[in-house]
Protein backbone atom coordinates (compact mmCIF):
# COMPACT_ATOMS: atom_id res chain seq x y z
CA UNK A 1 0.00 0.00 0.00
CA UNK A 2 1.10 3.62 -0.79
CA UNK A 3 0.22 7.23 0.82
CA UNK A 4 -3.55 7.13 -0.52
CA UNK A 5 -4.19 3.24 1.03
CA UNK A 6 -2.52 3.87 4.12
CA UNK A 7 -4.56 7.14 4.48
CA UNK A 8 -8.07 5.80 4.19
CA UNK A 9 -7.33 2.55 6.34
CA UNK A 10 -6.65 4.92 9.51
CA UNK A 11 -9.82 6.20 9.39
CA UNK A 12 -10.60 9.90 10.98
CA UNK A 13 -8.58 9.36 13.64
CA UNK A 14 -5.56 12.17 13.35
CA UNK A 15 -3.49 10.54 14.96
CA UNK A 16 -3.47 7.26 12.96
CA UNK A 17 -3.54 9.37 9.59
CA UNK A 18 -0.55 11.14 10.89
CA UNK A 19 0.88 7.81 11.77
CA UNK A 20 -0.07 6.49 8.46
CA UNK A 21 1.84 8.98 6.83
CA UNK A 22 4.73 8.67 9.11
CA UNK A 23 5.53 5.47 8.65
CA UNK A 24 7.59 5.23 5.38
CA UNK A 25 9.85 7.56 7.28
CA UNK A 26 10.10 6.03 11.12
CA UNK A 27 12.65 3.13 10.91
CA UNK A 28 12.94 0.17 14.14
CA UNK A 29 12.44 0.51 17.69
CA UNK A 30 14.31 3.45 18.82
CA UNK A 31 12.77 5.76 16.48
CA UNK A 32 9.69 4.87 16.99
CA UNK A 33 10.09 5.57 20.70
CA UNK A 34 10.07 9.05 19.65
CA UNK A 35 6.68 9.68 19.12
CA UNK A 36 4.08 9.66 21.96
CA UNK A 37 1.16 6.63 22.25
CA UNK A 38 -1.08 7.76 19.51
CA UNK A 39 1.14 8.23 16.52
CA UNK A 40 3.08 5.56 17.85
CA UNK A 41 -0.13 3.62 17.40
CA UNK A 42 -0.80 4.77 13.89
CA UNK A 43 3.18 3.89 13.04
CA UNK A 44 2.84 0.57 14.27
CA UNK A 45 -0.59 0.09 11.93
CA UNK A 46 1.26 0.99 8.83
CA UNK A 47 3.80 -1.40 9.41
CA UNK A 48 1.55 -4.35 10.14
CA UNK A 49 -0.47 -3.65 6.91
CA UNK A 50 2.60 -3.44 4.91
CA UNK A 51 3.50 -7.25 6.76
CA UNK A 52 0.03 -8.79 6.43
CA UNK A 53 -0.07 -7.61 2.66
CA UNK A 54 2.70 -9.47 1.64
CA UNK A 55 0.93 -12.99 2.83
CA UNK A 56 -1.80 -12.61 0.83
CA UNK A 57 -2.77 -14.96 -2.09
CA UNK A 58 -4.17 -11.53 -4.05
CA UNK A 59 -0.25 -10.11 -3.28
CA UNK A 60 1.46 -13.27 -4.97
CA UNK A 61 -0.77 -13.03 -7.69
CA UNK A 62 0.21 -9.84 -8.38
CA UNK A 63 3.90 -10.44 -8.33
CA UNK A 64 3.81 -13.20 -10.53
CA UNK A 65 2.99 -10.81 -13.23
CA UNK A 66 6.66 -9.64 -13.32
CA UNK A 67 9.61 -11.24 -14.98
CA UNK A 68 12.95 -9.80 -14.40
CA UNK A 69 14.16 -6.82 -14.24
CA UNK A 70 10.61 -5.43 -13.15
CA UNK A 71 10.35 -8.73 -10.66
CA UNK A 72 13.00 -7.02 -7.76
CA UNK A 73 10.94 -4.36 -8.24
CA UNK A 74 7.71 -5.08 -8.22
CA UNK A 75 6.37 -4.05 -5.00
CA UNK A 76 6.89 -0.81 -5.66
CA UNK A 77 4.89 -1.23 -8.75
CA UNK A 78 2.11 -3.03 -6.57
CA UNK A 79 1.83 -0.31 -3.96
CA UNK A 80 1.41 2.50 -6.16
CA UNK A 81 -1.16 0.26 -7.79
CA UNK A 82 -3.30 -0.14 -5.57
CA UNK A 83 -3.16 3.88 -4.79
CA UNK A 84 -4.26 3.91 -8.46
CA UNK A 85 -7.32 1.32 -7.83
CA UNK A 86 -8.51 3.35 -4.94
CA UNK A 87 -8.53 6.57 -6.02
CA UNK A 88 -10.28 5.28 -9.51
CA UNK A 89 -12.84 3.66 -7.38
CA UNK A 90 -12.81 6.10 -4.43
CA UNK A 91 -16.44 6.81 -4.74
CA UNK A 92 -17.22 3.36 -3.62
CA UNK A 93 -15.44 3.73 -0.50
CA UNK A 94 -15.78 7.19 0.88
CA UNK A 95 -18.79 9.96 0.72
CA UNK A 96 -15.96 12.11 0.84
CA UNK A 97 -14.68 14.01 -2.73
CA UNK A 98 -10.73 12.97 -3.11
CA UNK A 99 -10.28 16.47 -3.61
CA UNK A 100 -11.21 17.07 -1.18
CA UNK A 101 -9.68 14.29 1.41
CA UNK A 102 -6.73 15.81 -0.43
CA UNK A 103 -7.65 18.71 1.33
CA UNK A 104 -7.86 17.52 5.30
CA UNK A 105 -4.72 15.70 4.47
CA UNK A 106 -2.74 19.14 3.75
CA UNK A 107 -4.84 20.28 6.66
CA UNK A 108 -3.95 17.74 9.26
CA UNK A 109 -0.26 18.48 8.02
CA UNK A 110 -0.36 21.82 8.41
CA UNK A 111 -1.71 21.75 11.92
CA UNK A 112 1.35 19.24 12.79
CA UNK A 113 4.36 20.99 11.06
CA UNK A 114 6.34 20.33 13.93
CA UNK A 115 6.01 16.80 13.59
CA UNK A 116 6.93 16.06 10.18
CA UNK A 117 9.70 14.89 9.33
CA UNK A 118 11.88 16.69 6.18
CA UNK A 119 11.40 13.58 4.14
CA UNK A 120 7.34 14.16 4.71
CA UNK A 121 7.75 16.92 4.07
CA UNK A 122 9.29 17.20 0.57
CA UNK A 123 6.68 14.36 -0.34
CA UNK A 124 4.11 16.63 0.02
CA UNK A 125 5.73 19.72 -1.75
CA UNK A 126 5.55 17.17 -4.57
CA UNK A 127 2.42 15.69 -4.19
CA UNK A 128 0.95 19.25 -4.18
CA UNK A 129 2.75 19.94 -7.69
CA UNK A 130 1.20 17.18 -9.21
CA UNK A 131 -2.31 17.65 -7.70
CA UNK A 132 -1.85 14.03 -5.63
CA UNK A 133 -3.62 12.30 -4.26
CA UNK A 134 -6.55 12.55 -6.99
CA UNK A 135 -4.14 12.23 -9.76
CA UNK A 136 -3.57 8.94 -9.09
CA UNK A 137 -6.73 7.69 -10.42
CA UNK A 138 -4.91 8.48 -13.82
CA UNK A 139 -2.52 5.64 -14.83
CA UNK A 140 -0.09 8.20 -16.49
CA UNK A 141 0.53 10.07 -13.19
CA UNK A 142 1.35 6.09 -11.60
CA UNK A 143 3.93 6.04 -14.22
CA UNK A 144 5.73 9.28 -13.98
CA UNK A 145 5.56 8.38 -10.02
CA UNK A 146 7.74 5.11 -10.74
CA UNK A 147 9.98 6.67 -12.61
CA UNK A 148 10.88 9.56 -10.24
CA UNK A 149 11.07 6.58 -7.70
CA UNK A 150 13.42 4.95 -9.99
CA UNK A 151 15.74 8.40 -10.23
CA UNK A 152 15.50 8.71 -5.97
CA UNK A 153 17.46 4.70 -6.14
CA UNK A 154 21.01 4.53 -5.56
CA UNK A 155 21.38 1.42 -7.72
CA UNK A 156 19.99 0.87 -11.42
CA UNK A 157 16.62 -0.04 -11.64
CA UNK A 158 14.25 -0.41 -14.96
CA UNK A 159 11.17 1.73 -13.21
CA UNK A 160 11.56 4.53 -15.55
CA UNK A 161 10.68 1.46 -18.34
CA UNK A 162 7.73 0.19 -16.52
CA UNK A 163 4.98 1.59 -19.32
CA UNK A 164 6.18 -1.49 -21.14
CA UNK A 165 4.54 -3.83 -18.63
CA UNK A 166 2.02 -1.76 -17.38
CA UNK A 167 -1.02 -2.60 -20.09
CA UNK A 168 -0.60 -6.53 -19.16
CA UNK A 169 -0.43 -5.75 -15.53
CA UNK A 170 -3.42 -3.19 -14.82
CA UNK A 171 -6.53 -6.15 -15.65
CA UNK A 172 -4.62 -8.38 -12.93
CA UNK A 173 -4.40 -5.66 -10.64
CA UNK A 174 -7.80 -4.27 -11.48
CA UNK A 175 -9.33 -7.99 -11.02
CA UNK A 176 -7.27 -8.57 -7.61
CA UNK A 177 -7.67 -4.89 -5.92
CA UNK A 178 -11.43 -5.62 -4.22
CA UNK A 179 -10.53 -8.85 -2.82
CA UNK A 180 -6.98 -7.57 -1.29
CA UNK A 181 -8.63 -4.39 -0.31
CA UNK A 182 -11.64 -6.19 1.38
CA UNK A 183 -9.33 -8.50 3.56
CA UNK A 184 -6.80 -5.83 4.30
CA UNK A 185 -9.65 -3.85 5.63
CA UNK A 186 -11.20 -6.75 7.44
CA UNK A 187 -7.34 -6.96 8.80
CA UNK A 188 -6.65 -3.48 10.04
CA UNK A 189 -10.60 -3.43 11.96
CA UNK A 190 -9.28 -6.73 13.98
CA UNK A 191 -5.88 -4.77 14.78
CA UNK A 192 -7.43 -1.56 15.91
CA UNK A 193 -9.76 -3.83 18.16
CA UNK A 194 -7.18 -5.71 19.60
CA UNK A 195 -4.82 -2.52 19.90
CA UNK A 196 -6.91 -0.13 22.24
CA UNK A 197 -3.63 1.06 23.64
CA UNK A 198 -0.29 1.25 22.33
CA UNK A 199 2.59 -1.23 24.07
CA UNK A 200 5.21 0.08 21.94
CA UNK A 201 5.70 -3.88 20.97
Amino acid sequence: MNFLAHLYLAGDDEELMLGALLGDFIRGREQLENYEPGLRRGILLHRHIDSHIDTLPAFDTLRRCFQPPFRRYSGIIIDLGLDHELAKHWTEFSPIPLDRFDMKVRALLERNRERVPPGLDRFMAYADRRGLFAAYADSGEILHSLRGVGRRLSRPNPLHRVAEVWDGFEPVLAENFRPLFDDVQSEVAGWLKSKSTITGS
